[in-house]
């Protein structure tokens, strides 16, 4: 099982050259590495909701045949024999330690009533979860086993580009299936996988193939396979892994706490496109902008403020907003951290106190806004009607986009009801002091302009006429 996102680009696909002598490193290492490798399938009973239509409309008054038909055509979830309707998943995964602890994909194994792990010998245990992490998607399982092959656990942060990986899983069931490739990148950011620097590889993954092991030429793990980018749901030629320092930390966590504890800063923070790079005078695109500070976080007490680009988090430089994630995860906290921010064309340097991620984090959301001033002020240069926010109960300070008309505001990305909280870094009180500073700002020059989208702040680069 494994989980797709949706293709970036089209690519064209170039078959590996083997040579004689590497074709033989990988039969060796297949040999060597695939005992460890386990095969896992699961089974989810699905309880029957009658308040929901049939898939196909009178399909309880068809004929059996034809409605078996339907139903298979349909993909209707098949009634196991006692009557009960299941839904059956696979996967992979590799054994970590010989008492029966093995991980896999946190996805493989989610909401599964019966989990059943099989090796290379055939041998089947029924397996349970330790625990998951859905933030890198990952899951330590037991089984009630001894003496079991473990996994030889490399380092990932050894890793170079343009190394040879393999992999070993059941891609569509078919067992301890290899495939072998290069690595493509490292330290790649994926969208909603803010935790996890991947390992992108041109392995070839499919359905089945998640939760299995990335193996280096040494026969050591350096990844889980965990996604692959697909236009169809099969291989396209991306695929990436959970380096296995960041899944063998988390296992350990799992292991001792029953979670995985990380670091936590207080902060949302964006990408920075050449544009805002523009408006905050930088010469490239680099750093983490901060578009919220939590009212009660370590950023707040350090210092940071809403604007601040961060571009080091330690002696880490930060070239992209995926940079910063992963490095703040893996503090433990407590541990003080020097941050370099860039506020206002100077660097700065701001010690701040890591403090735990909670359990969960919300963003408040925006209530429905009531106009206070009748009369919606429209500033011709922008191409913006916009009118006053309530006052008090917990409302943000700025004004609400009514609408958004040809020109400068519309090319910058501003969307009706958005709700534009600062301007070339200072925040707007109410509509008149938006005039004024609309006003005053530079011609022919792109200032950042930070608009919160339901509930949701962001900075965006708007470029004056």
């Amino acid at each position: 099982m494994v989980r797709f996102l949706p293709i970036i680009c089209a690519l064209s696909l170039i078959s590996p050259v083997f040579s004689a002598e590497l074709g033989n490193d990988f039969n060796v290492l297949v040999e060597k590495a695939s005992i460890a490798v386990v095969n896992i399938s699961t089974t989810k009973i699905i309880v029957p909701n009658n308040s929901q239509s049939e898939t196909v409309p009178g399909l309880k008054s068809l004929p059996p045949d034809l409605r078996d038909f339907l139903d298979r055509f349909f993909d209707q979830p098949r009634p196991a024999p006692h009557g009960e309707p299941r839904a059956h998943g696979l996967g992979s995964g590799f054994i970590i330690s010989p008492d029966g602890y093995l991980l896999t994909a946190a996805h493989v194994v989610k909401d599964a009533d019966e989990i059943i792990v099989q090796d290379t010998k055939r041998r089947e245990w029924k397996a349970k979860i330790i625990g998951t992490d859905s933030l890198i998607d990952i899951a330590l399982l037991k089984v009630e086993a001894n003496d079991l092959p473990m996994a030889q656990i490399g380092n990932s942060d050894l890793l170079k580009v343009g190394q040879w990986v393999l992999a070993i899983g059941q891609p569509f069931g078919l067992d301890y299936t290899a495939t072998a490739g290069i690595v493509s990148a490292l330290g790649r950011s994926l969208p909603h996988d803010t935790y996890v620097p991947f390992i992108q590889t041109d392995v070839a993954l499919n359905p089945g193939n998640s939760g299995g092991p990335l193996y280096n030429l040494d026969g050591a793990v350096v990844g889980i396979n965990a996604q692959i980018y697909s236009p169809s749901g099969g291989y396209a030629g991306l695929s990436f892994a959970i380096p296995i320092n960041v899944a063998m930390d988390a296992a350990n966590q799992i292991k001792i706490h029953g979670r995985v504890i990380r670091g936590w800063l207080g902060i949302t923070i964006q990408q920075v496109s050449q544009n805002l790079a523009a408006s905050f005078n930088l010469e490239r695109s680099q750093g983490a902008l901060v578009s919220n500070v939590a009212t009660e976080g370590p950023a707040k007490a350090a210092g940071i403020q809403i604007g601040d680009i961060i571009l080091a988090y330690g002696e880490q430089s930060i070239n992209s907003a995926g940079d910063l994630p992963p490095l703040v995860g893996r503090t433990r906290p407590g541990e003080n951290i020097p941050l370099t921010v860039l506020r206002n064309g100077k660097e700065l340097i701001l010690v701040i106190a890591v403090a735990e991620l909670p359990r969960e984090i919300t963003t408040p959301k925006s209530k429905k806004n009531k106009q206070r001033n009748k009369t919606p002020i429209l500033p011709p240069m922008l191409g913006l009607t916009v009118t006053d926010l309530p006052r008090g109960g917990g409302s943000p300070s700025g004004v609400l986009v009514k609408r958004v008309e040809e020109g400068p505001a519309r090319a910058a990305g501003i969307h009706p009801r958005d709700i534009i909280a600062r301007i070339g870094g200072i925040a707007i009180r109410d509509v008149e002091h938006f005039r004024q500073l609309v006003a005053k700002l530079p011609s022919e020059r792109t200032i950042p302009v930070l608009v919160i989208r339901e509930g949701n702040p962001m900075f965006l680069a708007l470029r004056i006429p």
